[in-house]
């Protein structure tokens, strides 16, 4: 696990991104894990900016969304697809047939998380993933509590995150009480995977993930067994780490090949 502390949102962002263009120039028919919520909105501003700018190439990309929730009608502006399309997607040229999520309005749920697995898997897996962590440090939706194993499933949300999400419902009462969500074992399975983590109330979470014990209690934990983890934080965020002084040396010191 590399942990990264950068000022704030605008180098994480472009640190992200920096990431995410040079895989797209090694391979332009890259396979992208796409994380909904606040912290990863400023790397979908910058590749979108890329896009236009510098006419960043995502034609050939293939795009699976984390999460979503049960019971939300198709085109719902806070459906997860429907935000992924809204922020991100419709401002580059990702083919929309091309992006996948899975489908919290299938009459079969468990036939429908097999089939998202399924797909997946036949595209060849995630090759880069975007995830953000929650408070009580759930990893997608998988709240405190999940298997570390575990694969695409139903679940049931903790009444914390949901008061976090009702800013975007207008209404607690209008938060869904179930998801799905890509699970541990699967978002493990990604080839490179970027967490980004701002402001203080992250410090704790930040904390239990990279220095705490590998838990159920903190699923983004996990991420300490993955082999090829980057850790992108502020100051803020950064705020409750122990070896905080140790993380930021060995990035000012990198060898300028390695990148992240």
């Amino acid at each position: 696990m590399e942990v990264v502390i950068l000022s704030g949102s605008k180098p994480i962002a472009a640190l992200a991104a920096d990431a995410i263009e040079a895989l797209l120039r090694r391979r332009p028919d890259a396979v992208l894990g796409l994380a909904t919520g606040s912290s990863p909105l400023p790397v979908y501003n910058e590749l979108a900016l890329r896009h236009e700018r510098d006419g960043l190439d995502f034609s050939r990309v293939r795009g699976f969304v984390l999460d979503e929730y049960v019971g939300l009608p198709p085109g719902h502006p806070e459906s997860y697809r429907e935000v992924i399309r809204r922020e991100f997607t419709e401002r580059v040229n990702i083919d929309p047939a091309n992006v996948l999520g899975p489908d919290g309005s299938a009459a079969d749920i468990p036939a429908a998380c097999r089939s998202f697995e399924d797909v997946l898997r036949g595209a060849g897996g995630v090759d880069l993933q975007l995830l953000g962590v929650g408070t009580d440090g759930h990893l997608a939706f998988n709240e405190p509590g999940s298997s570390l194993a575990s694969r695409t499933r139903i679940k049931t949300l903790i009444e914390q995150t949901r008061r976090d999400n009702a800013r975007f419902f207008g209404s607690l009462s209008h938060v869904p009480h179930h998801v799905l969500t890509q699970g541990l074992g699967t978002i493990l399975e990604a080839r490179h995977v970027i967490l980004i983590a701002t402001g203080a109330q992250k410090a704790q979470a930040v904390r239990d993930l990279v220095e705490g014990p590998v838990a159920a209690i903190c699923p983004a934990s996990v991420l300490q067994l993955h082999p090829h983890a980057t850790i992108l934080l502020d100051e803020a965020a950064a705020s409750s780490l122990r070896l905080a002084d140790y993380y930021r040396h060995s990035y000012e010191n990198k060898p300028s090949w390695q990148g992240l």
